[in-house]
């Protein structure tokens, strides 16, 4: 690093202005479902299917071992498309048309992308439009395993709360020493 280079800004987002009909956004983060996730999902919401949590009784269904509960699926394919579509939002107002035509298991690898189906002013908030989008998640075989809509009041550039304002305290020291001698 030379005393040259520049500070850069790291990606913070889409306000409702950068949304157009179209976008697709193939969102950069996989993620590998683990027998931990699953079982603490399950218990924490105190689903008791036991197909998610008992490996003896999931043995005996069809699928023949444990299936990741699927608010899970839910939960992590709308976190997957945070960075791309919601890392300005002002509130959530539905998840429409959730489908699931696919089981996921624990160590399935998930991945998503998501396509804005509408985009139009608020006609009760000047700070806000409304966003559609549809997410798709899917297996490390490419299988569809969650399709999802869900609508956003996303904030106006310039409105909402300033991301930029959390000033953390840089350690000088660490700089210097990522620029050597």
């Amino acid at each position: 690093m030379t005393t040259e280079s520049a500070e850069r800004v790291s990606w913070s987002g889409r306000y409702f202005e950068d949304f157009s009909v179209g976008d697709m956004y193939r969102h950069p983060l996989g993620r590998t479902v683990t027998a931990t996730d699953n079982v603490w999902q399950a218990l924490l919401t105190q689903n008791t299917m036991p197909v998610h949590f008992d490996a003896h009784y999931a043995a005996q269904t069809e699928f023949g071992r444990r299936l990741v509960d699927s608010t899970f699926t839910l939960a992590l394919v709308t976190g997957q498309s945070v960075t791309d579509v919601s890392q300005h939002v002002m509130a959530n107002l539905g998840w429409d048309k959730v489908r699931l035509p696919n089981p996921v298991f624990e160590g399935d690898t998930i991945y998503s992308q998501s396509e804005v189906l509408s985009v139009r002013e608020s006609r009760s908030r000047h700070n806000v439009g409304i966003v559609t989008v549809r997410t798709i998640g899917f297996n490390q075989r490419g299988e569809i395993v969650i399709i999802f809509e869900r609508t956003m009041m996303i904030y106006r550039r310039g409105h909402g709360p300033d991301v930029t304002a959390v000033q953390p305290v840089w350690d000088e020291r660490a700089q210097r020493a990522m620029q050597g001698p």
